[in-house]
């Protein structure tokens, strides 16, 4: 909920399924509901709150993978150029299971998601 829908169009046009949570659950739902539907529709969670790599820290879950987000002005084009990129560059781990971080300049993996190989 704390990105805009637009990405949703953005991840479509470079060929990935992309919805977002208004379009499949409530705005009010728990942080925790997200995780669910994500690890159970094998999804990857695109966000800028920090409350879900912790939570899967926390829970040591290896599901779902995170792209955790770390700038301003994430609909400018160059965070798109790195998005898109990024999701190249750490498309094996992310199916594995990682969390990648994204800020203004680049994307890194955070390490591999718990009970998980990967970045």
């Amino acid at each position: 909920m704390n990105l805009s829908p637009d990405w949703c169009e953005v991840l479509r046009r470079h060929g990935w399924h992309a919805v977002h949570w208004s379009e499949v659950g409530s705005p009010t739902a728990p942080d925790k509901e997200v995780m669910s539907y994500a690890r159970q529709n094998d999804c990857i969670v695109f966000t800028h709150d920090l409350d879900f790599s912790a939570i899967l820290a926390v829970t040591q879950a290896s599901a779902p993978s995170i792209i955790q987000v770390r700038a301003r002005d994430t609909l400018s084009p160059q965070f798109r150029s790195l998005l898109v990129d990024g999701l190249r560059q750490f498309e094996a781990q992310l199916k594995s299971g990682a969390i990648v971080v994204l800020d203004q300049s680049r994307a890194r993996p955070n390490g591999p998601t718990p009970g998980k190989t990967g970045c």
